[in-house]
């Protein structure tokens, strides 16, 4: 689903982004309701940033990526945390691109969310590059999803990708650093 979010940009650099686990529902412009894998996925878009609810038989989760006033937690690299009966993963990077390659590749992009069932991306008005766009995909056992958040102004756009599975009985949850490469 592609719709165009009647509002300015309300995140004005990638590096303002910040990350949160268990943040209730932030006020959304755009909002897509997924049922995968007996899982309730909520997709928000908020402004240039997004926030993912999720609702299964293990319980439920909540990421967002976002201006977050008075954040102490900065975009990580990478976290990895046993959630109960479920194992979180996220990673994320910055790629910096010419005008030219943005250009090609924020077309590429809001192509592949634009139709897909379970993709959802806001175009923001004043160019046609600035979006921030989802992709969730079912899995055994899990859910996955992808964000891509575009900063025209600076060509640079943030990509993150999260997996959260159940863990399966016996399975030991093992101690990860917080921070892993992508």
């Amino acid at each position: 689903m592609l719709t165009t979010i009647d509002t300015a940009y309300t995140d004005t650099r990638a590096d303002d982004l910040a990350w949160a686990l268990g943040r209730g529902p932030l006020p959304a412009l755009a909002v897509l309701d997924l049922e995968l894998s007996g899982a309730k996925l909520q997709l928000r878009l908020l402004g240039a940033s997004h926030q993912v609810l999720l609702d299964q038989e293990h319980g439920a989760c909540s990421e967002t990526v976002a201006c977050i006033p008075g954040s102490s937690t900065p975009l990580p690299l990478g976290v990895a945390k046993r959630l109960g009966d479920w194992e979180y993963e996220f990673a994320a990077r910055v790629e910096t691109l010419s005008g030219q390659s943005f250009a090609g590749r924020a077309q590429e992009l809001l192509a592949l969310v634009a139709d897909h069932p379970h993709g959802l991306a806001g175009t923001f008005p004043g160019s046609p590059h600035a979006f921030t766009a989802m992709l969730a995909q079912p899995g055994e056992g899990q859910v996955r999803w992808r964000t891509w958040h575009a900063y025209p102004q600076e060509g640079r756009l943030v990509v993150t990708r999260t997996r959260v599975g159940a863990l399966h009985h016996g399975q030991r949850a093992e101690r990860r650093p917080e921070r892993a490469a992508l």
